[in-house]
């Protein structure tokens, strides 16, 4: 699971699907954070302990996107809609309410879902640049699409993906920031994958059941989301187009759009202090 230690204490949370490592840290409003696929809470190492010392409680799961230690129960459902029903279940475990969900990458498209279709927990929404309408999962990423239908290649992916050449190519990590991240925080995201074979299998079932039609669909419910929101998309981002930011905040009645400077998709790694004064400033 995640190593930072900084984020807090390690904790287990039971769902239906399985059992959610997560660390937590601080008190207050709950924030949740919401990562991608292919990493895990280190995604939020330089952002949620600061807005813990802010006087927040801060949360960081490590969700079965496919940097988890723990494989769910077989069969479970991993399609968008069942993605966001972990999540909800999830704080529900935890008795949150009124929370304010972070969120990343494929977590955006998660949350998405999430806010459109179970957001009776959720009182604020703050997406970063992340899957949206057609782009889910993104360009680079979609030869993932035929490697989640064959064991062989699911190993060959986890297996090649704790190399640094790999892992800088645009099909990998490579567009995600501007520059490398840590080798122990590269260690902690693609360790799982490459030796527990349920996380694998995990991994796999997301794959095959990956459809835009869902993202479309998750973007169609935004309205009904009239809570506060905000847009926070990376202004180099290579992956996610900014008009897709913008498209989203205007399908959100209270949303607001705005851009990060200097930063790609993971602005939580390319640029975790503006992060925190975006999130600090929209909270008040």
């Amino acid at each position: 699971m995640a190593i930072s230690p900084l984020l807090g204490e390690r904790r287990y949370a039971p769902v239906p699907a399985g059992t959610i490592e997560y660390r937590e840290r601080g008190s207050g409003r709950p924030l949740v954070f919401v990562h991608g696929v292919g990493v895990n809470g280190d995604l939020w190492r330089h952002v949620a302990p600061p807005l813990a010392d802010a006087g927040c409680r801060c949360i960081c799961p490590d969700l079965p996107w496919g940097a988890h230690s723990r494989p769910l129960a077989p069969g479970t459902d991993l399609s968008l809609p069942g993605m966001a029903r972990i999540v909800d279940d999830f704080l529900r475990e935890l008795g949150v309410t009124d929370a304010v969900i972070v969120a990343n990458d494929t977590g955006g498209a998660v949350a998405q879902w999430l806010v459109g279709h179970h957001g009776a927990r959720v009182g604020t929404l703050v997406l970063t640049s992340c899957d949206a309408f057609e782009k889910f999962p993104p360009t680079p990423q979609r030869y993932l699409l035929v490697a989640g239908r064959s064991r062989a290649l699911m190993w060959l992916v986890g297996w090649t993906v704790r190399f640094k050449l790999v892992q800088r190519l645009p099909t990998a990590y490579g567009w995600v920031t501007k520059a490398a991240m840590p080798p122990e925080i590269m260690r902690s995201f693609t360790t799982p994958v490459r030796t527990i074979p349920g996380v694998r299998a995990d991994l796999a079932a997301l794959l095959r059941a990956a459809d835009s039609k869902d993202t479309f669909a998750a973007a169609d419910a935004l309205p009904a989301f009239d809570r506060p929101a905000l847009v926070l998309w990376a202004a180099d981002d290579k992956i996610f187009p900014l008009e897709h930011g913008r498209r989203l905040a205007g399908l959100l009645p209270q949303g607001e759009f705005r851009t990060i400077p200097d930063s790609r998709t993971f602005i939580p790694e390319d640029q975790p202090a503006a992060l925190v004064e975006a999130i600090r400033a929209f909270l008040g």
